[in-house]
Order: C-alpha cells, then structure tokens, then sequence
C-alpha cells in the first residue's frame, strides 16, 4: 500500500512540475509579443520569409493566420507545420 501511495505522489509531481513548465513558457511567449523586434521573436519560413513566432495574447493579434490548440496566435504562411509544437491549429484566422 505504502508502495502505491509513493508511486501516486511521485505521479502527481512529475504532473504538477509539467503544468508548471507549460505556465512558465505561455507567460514566456506572452511577453516576449510586446518586447522588441530585434529577431529573436521571429524565424525564417521554408519561402525564406521572415515571421513572428506563435504569441499568447487575450486576443488575435493583428497578421495572426491561425490559433493554436494551446490558446496561442501563429503567424504562419503556410498550413504545413503550423502550430506543430503548440497543440495543432484550433481554428484558421
């Protein structure tokens, strides 16, 4: 018994440490948005264009193409790989 209760609690830390993680990168992404442009916001799409990297904001931000299954706003150009690390497209802007 006291086997399965350690196991349950080693369980609920290693959950609790992960929606930690999750918490700590949203809030990351959301400042990131109004910080400054020097580049390290943005990445270089497959057409050599430059574009915003996925933001959380409280609503879509203007050139957003798409939310993520994750709440956050991608700027992607192309359908391909859009919000692939951030949960899957939720809906097409």
């Amino acid at each position: 018994m006291r086997t399965i209760i350690a196991i349950l609690v080693i369980g609920l830390s290693a959950t609790a440490s992960a929606n930690a993680a999750r918490t700590l990168h949203a809030h990351a992404h959301h400042s990131s948005y109004h910080g400054d442009h020097s580049g390290a916001n943005d990445y270089t799409n497959v057409s050599g264009h430059r574009v915003h990297r996925p933001v959380f904001t409280s609503h879509a931000p203007s050139g957003a193409s798409a939310q993520c299954g994750d709440g956050s706003y991608s700027f992607s150009e192309h359908h391909q790989g859009t919000c692939s690390h951030h949960g899957g497209v939720s809906s097409w802007l």
